[in-house]
């Protein structure tokens, strides 16, 4: 035989245990966050795990976000100043495109100097690789390399590639010495033909690059200087190479 307080006990129980049920179900009732269950226990180790963008940093506030510097800015055209000398002979067009290069920076050694650093000889001066190491020799600083475009014409990368070095070269001061060899049209339209070869200082650009000044120091064909499409220099630089 049961007593009545041994009834009421289970009773309550069951009671306690529905209340408990019907709580954790209602709308709006959450479970607790294990950050803040972390900072009730006192766990170190549940407190540092939080959410990433529960904490600010400095550089996420645009009012203390650090300014970048603006690129500089390269103009559309730009024409450096030279000393121009005329070749002193037929076969020294190497050593004079290096000297008027030179005089843009400053720099003035004579031809005949230049023509005993860059080998030449009454067969003219070998490639652009020597034009290269002469630059870079006067000026005493691995400031030039030596780009080739070796098939019979340029293609169109080649072409952007010329473009880039010349307004690179320009804009930051040094002339570009290129080997050419054929013949080409300037831009009024005037043919310039050296069939065995030559050298010209290229000093220089217009239109963003498209086209370069060409300083001429053969003589031939009228003004030293003109300008001729990047197009046409680059393929008249073909199966050669340039100095930039």
């Amino acid at each position: 035989m049961l007593h009545r307080s041994h009834r009421v006990a289970p009773l309550l129980a069951v009671l306690v245990t529905a209340a408990t049920a019907a709580v954790a179900s209602a709308p709006g009732h959450e479970p607790t966050a294990p950050g803040a269950a972390a900072a009730a226990s006192g766990s170190l180790v549940m407190a540092d795990v939080a959410p990433a963008k529960a904490t600010a940093t400095a550089g996420s506030d645009p009012a203390t976000a650090t300014a970048q510097p603006a690129a500089p800015t390269v103009p559309s055209e730009k024409i450096l100043d030279t000393s121009f000398e005329y070749q002193i002979n037929f076969y020294y067009c190497g050593p004079a495109a290096v000297h008027n290069a030179l005089t843009a920076l400053s720099i003035d050694v004579s031809q005949e100097k230049l023509a005993a650093g860059l080998g030449t000889t009454v067969h003219g001066t070998d490639s652009a690789f020597d034009t290269t190491r002469m630059l870079n020799d006067a000026i005493g600083a691995e400031m030039y390399q030596t780009k080739e475009i070796t098939g019979q014409e340029a293609t169109p990368a080649q072409m952007d590639q010329l473009q880039a070095e010349v307004v690179h070269a320009t804009s930051s001061g040094h002339a570009v010495v290129a080997n050419v060899i054929g013949g080409a049209t300037d831009a009024s339209g005037v043919w310039h033909d050296f069939a065995g070869g030559h050298y010209v200082t290229l000093i220089g650009y217009s239109d963003d690059g498209r086209a370069v000044k060409v300083a001429d120091a053969s003589g031939m064909y009228g003004s030293n200087t003109y300008w001729m499409s990047t197009i046409d220099m680059a393929n008249w630089i073909a199966t050669r190479g340039y100095s930039a």
